[in-house]
């Protein structure tokens, strides 16, 4: 059953002039475009932040420690 025929999409079409205005519809155009542009060019993109857990490290007071005591 396919909801979106040419009639309803019509009717979307008019509802969505009349709440933002012909003046703002190419606005709302460009805001979309960008936004589906940029979330694209996130899911592509290898994350930046690294969160994999790094190995600890020996302390260097820690081997001091151990001389010490022996």
């Amino acid at each position: 059953m396919n909801f979106f025929t040419m009639p309803h999409l019509l009717v979307i079409l008019v509802v969505v002039l009349l709440l933002f205005g012909g003046q703002r519809l190419p606005e709302l155009g460009k805001g979309l475009g960008s936004f589906i542009k940029n979330l694209k060019k996130g899911m592509s993109e290898q994350d930046e932040i690294d969160v994999t857990p790094k190995k600890p490290e020996a302390a260097p007071d820690a081997a001091k420690d151990e001389k010490a005591a022996k």
